[in-house]
């Protein structure tokens, strides 16, 4: 086992420091300051260490613009049962909890991303349960508001998700998306609710900003 994954707490805080997300600085998160160490590794090196990649180390558009959301309109999640799906950093569920949501949950399969969300969530003084359960095709289990944060980037995920999130949606759930233009994210059957310029860097993105939309599934 590499020290990373015996360890991902001590990996964490050694490779990020506290920082505020330029569209949310409401909320602060352990994030990777400079693309180095960690992003610059390939793939073998990645899997040598014991590590994915670490997306949760970068508080990306989609989740930002959708966080951003969150917090100017309250009332979306006060008071009700919320999934932040593909949580990676957390930052969207932690902005659910800032604004009342109650409980929270954050999901990524990813344990060092569970392990980032619990460490973000404490940094923020909130309560946000986080696991790395797969949780795409599963019954509702009770959630009033599903949020999903820039996760229609590759084909087979974001079909896979499609599917559940209409299921959800028809069912009476809230399910909103905050996407940067990836080419996967469905073209039909969601509404827009407003948009966003979001700052980002060019080692993440091709662009130094990203228009970012937040989007409401449709029941029909």
């Amino acid at each position: 086992m590499s020290t990373a994954s015996a360890d991902p707490a001590g990996f964490i805080r050694r490779n990020t420091a506290l920082h505020e997300p330029p569209l949310v600085p409401e909320v602060k998160l352990h994030l990777a300051t400079e693309i180095v160490p960690i992003w610059q590794m390939t793939e073998e090196e990645l899997e040598q260490s014991g590590l994915p990649p670490p997306f949760w180390a970068f508080a990306w558009a989609g989740g930002q613009a959708l966080s951003r959301y969150i917090l100017d309109n309250p009332d979306v999640v006060r008071g009700k049962n919320v999934l932040d799906f593909g949580a990676g950093s957390g930052l969207i569920g932690i902005a659910a909890a800032k604004t009342g949501a109650k409980p929270v949950l954050s999901t990524d399969i990813d344990n060092f991303a569970v392990e980032a969300i619990r460490i973000n969530a404490a940094s923020n003084g909130v309560e946000v349960e986080a696991t790395a359960e797969d949780l795409v095709g599963v019954e509702n289990r009770g959630w009033d508001v599903v949020l999903v944060g820039d996760m229609c980037y590759e084909r087979p995920l974001a079909e896979r998700i499609e599917a559940w999130l209409r299921r959800l949606a028809a069912e009476g759930v809230t399910v909103l998306i905050g996407d940067p233009g990836r080419t996967y994210l469905p073209k039909t059957g969601l509404e827009k609710l407003i948009s966003y310029a979001v700052m980002t860097t060019r080692e993440l993105e091709d662009t130094d900003v990203r228009n970012t939309s937040v989007w409401r599934v449709l029941p029909g």
